[in-house]
């Protein structure tokens, strides 16, 4: 039986793959665009969300990326990153899987110390992915740029999980 997470997992990644593709056509200038209420530039954006994927993965499993994104404006290299973190959640849905399993964070990038369940970084790969994807939306729109369709249903078809069936 194939896992529930590699579904959304696989979404987030091949989103943000999508993402990337679209910004890899922009301007310098159109790359260091930013808009109110987000978190900064798209390409701040774009190494933000593939470093954040990153330390849950150490978190999850102790393994670190080889780069890390925030050092990186080489948008082939972040993509690259990208998919590599693919690989270890395509890797982690087929593994024994314990979202109970207490992880003890002693040194975060921010705030105290935590103890959180290895599903609840999941879960907060998913929404951060999400959230941060739409604060990218936002910016292109502003800057001119139609976003992609990256929702659930785009990714179905691109991958042939969802699939129109002409009317009867």
């Amino acid at each position: 039986m194939t896992s529930p997470l590699l579904d959304p997992l696989a979404h987030n990644s091949w989103a943000t793959k999508q993402l990337i593709a679209l910004c890899k056509n922009l301007k310098p200038d159109q790359l260091q665009a930013t808009s109110e209420g987000t978190y900064g530039t798209i390409l701040a954006t774009l190494q933000h969300v593939v470093g954040a994927e990153g330390r849950y993965r150490y978190r999850l499993s102790g393994e670190q990326l080889p780069t890390k994104p925030e050092d990186t404006e080489d948008l082939e290299e972040l993509d690259r990153l990208n998919d590599e973190m693919a690989g270890f959640w395509e890797s982690l849905a087929a593994s024994e899987f314990d979202p109970d399993r207490r992880i003890d964070v002693p040194e975060p990038s921010f705030g105290d110390p935590f103890e959180v369940t290895a599903g609840m970084l999941v879960a907060q790969t998913l929404n951060h992915g999400n959230e941060h994807r739409a604060q990218i939306f936002t910016i292109l729109t502003t800057i001119g740029v139609e976003p992609p369709e990256l929702d659930g249903w785009a990714w179905g078809v691109a991958t042939g999980r969802f699939v129109l069936k002409p009317a009867t």
